[in-house]
């Protein structure tokens, strides 16, 4: 204690005097709202006139929500938590922030819910920083031409439909296609890249995602990834701010000039989750009673990604938003919807998987529409001719379906288009690089498979990836600087898929 302090002590006139001329503190306000209404994953909310759109809201249960309807003496109010745990009439405080979640590269290797909280049971997640799960897109002089290429390890889709670093390319097709599987094997090829991965599952069952995290360990891809779960158990609420959460992630690591991949799986879940949520606000139903918005809300998720400036932060945000259809029905509301924000799709056709053909995408609908300009000279030069062979083979096919008597060289395209074809299989987990991708195409249209059953086609698919890999060191270090294959390559690849049949030729003698 100090000696002024003892004298005004000791001096209860002085000290009288010194607290009448000290500041006043100011005064606190406080708003307090009450809670009118409660039903499955919203509440009304009465009592906050000044509220916001889109605020934070505090709930005495402990449970957080989202104002996303104002009207004059009610707010319709998204439950981020239990709507069991919220009561009628109980108290409800503004918080003055709108919802955010927890940024930085201690994410990376966990499992964390919308907020950014942990649900890997691995402890709290040593960060601090957070951002708004709702951001602005970045403006147009902010963006640049996308250029590089993303490599996803799929022979279908790096020949035929490339995707490259900033594009919005959708994945698209019915259940059970295999739409998942392709955006994890696209994660797990990032190994050696450095691009970083945020896999956001909306509305999934617990073990589907337990199953990928499962992949991405035993690829090694979990300490370079982000899993965001918004299960089906989960409240509507958070499904509805998962993708913007993991667009946010990603803004963050964009910022430091570095590439980043997201995938949503899936937006169909996500617009079900609004339109349960717009509905229970009793918002005007539109088409398929979905709101009047939501092309709005997944636009402004999209319009996210991109290939930023340095002035921007210099990095890229990929995305790969999956969407299902039912009955190969593309021109339903949603998935006309996002055909139509993104920059291409990868369609999955249900009648290659009858065939067994997997990953199955369809050439003939999938496009990219930027992809190209990002997409190595040595697969371009492939490419080209892959789509030829296949639509030719395709027309060709469902004709001799009739019992046509063909001649000779239609009989001879249809093996070739079917060989090609075989060619493009791939088992799942296993992304391939590129020169051993290029060499199986190569060999493929040379006509090394032409003949062969489907076992013998793997058979001799994993021999000509195996001799790629081993003699084509320094074709590989040429793709990898963007050269365009020579005419000496393409002649070492026939070769190697030469020799690839001829030893499956040695192994049937020595079998029989």
């Amino acid at each position: 204690m100090t000696n002024a302090t003892t004298n005004l002590m000791s001096d209860p006139e002085a000290l009288v005097e010194a607290l009448l001329a000290s500041r006043s503190p100011s005064p606190r306000l406080s708003e307090i709202g009450q809670v009118a209404e409660v039903a499955d994953g919203i509440a009304i909310v009465a009592g906050l006139e000044r509220a916001l759109s889109d605020e934070l809201l505090h709930f005495a249960s402990g449970v957080q929500g989202i104002v996303l309807d104002l009207e004059p003496g009610r707010l319709g109010v998204v439950l981020l938590g239990s709507s069991d745990r919220v009561t009628v009439g109980e108290s409800v405080t503004r918080s003055h922030k709108v919802v955010s979640t927890k940024v930085g590269a201690a994410l990376l290797g966990r499992v964390v819910d919308a907020l950014g909280n942990p649900r890997d049971g691995k402890g709290p997640i040593k960060t601090d920083a957070t951002r708004p799960v709702e951001a602005e897109a970045p403006k147009i002089l902010d963006r640049q031409a996308i250029t590089r290429p993303l490599a996803t390890g799929s022979k279908a889709i790096d020949a035929a439909v490339p995707v490259g670093l900033g594009q919005r390319e959708l994945i698209i097709g019915d259940r059970q296609t295999g739409k998942t599987s392709l955006a994890v094997d696209a994660i797990l090829n990032q190994k050696t890249t450095g691009v970083i991965c945020i896999y956001c599952a909306i509305g999934q069952r617990g073990d589907a995602v337990a199953k990928v995290i499962g992949s991405l360990r035993k690829g090694g891809m979990m300490g370079q990834s982000i899993v965001m779960s918004a299960g089906d158990e989960d409240p509507a609420g958070l499904a509805y701010v998962a993708p913007y959460a993991a667009m946010t992630m990603a803004e963050y690591f964009a910022g430091q000039a570095k590439d980043v991949l997201v995938v949503l799986d899936d937006l169909t879940h996500h617009a079900r989750s609004y339109r349960e949520l717009s509905l229970l606000l009793r918002r005007p139903p539109g088409r398929e009673a979905f709101p009047g918005d939501i092309f709005y809300i997944h636009a402004r998720l999209l319009e996210r990604a991109g290939q930023f400036t340095q002035a921007a932060g210099g990095g890229s945000i990929t995305v790969l938003p999956v969407v299902e259809t039912q009955a190969e029905n593309l021109a339903a509301y949603i998935p006309t919807n996002l055909i139509s924000i993104t920059d291409g799709q990868i369609y999955l056709s249900p009648r290659l998987v009858r065939k067994n053909q997997f990953p199955a995408v369809d050439l003939g609908v999938s496009v990219s529409r930027v992809g190209g300009k990002a997409q190595s000279k040595a697969f371009r030069s492939v490419a080209g001719n892959l789509r030829v062979t296949l639509s030719q083979f395709e027309e060709l096919e469902d004709f001799a379906r009739f019992g046509t008597r063909l001649d000779e060289a239609t009989r001879a395209r249809l093996t070739r288009g079917a060989a090609v074809r075989a060619a493009l299989r791939q088992p799942e987990r296993d992304p391939i690089p590129a020169v051993e991708q290029l060499t199986v195409l190569v060999a493929a249209m040379e006509g090394q498979f032409d003949g062969l059953s489907e076992a013998e086609t793997a058979q001799v698919m994993t021999g000509v990836r195996l001799a790629a890999a081993r003699e084509l060191g320094d074709v590989a270090t040429r793709i990898a600087e963007n050269a365009p294959l020579a005419d000496n390559d393409r002649t070492r690849m026939v070769d190697l898929g030469q020799k690839a049949r001829a030893n499956l030729g040695g192994q049937d003698a020595a079998n029989s």
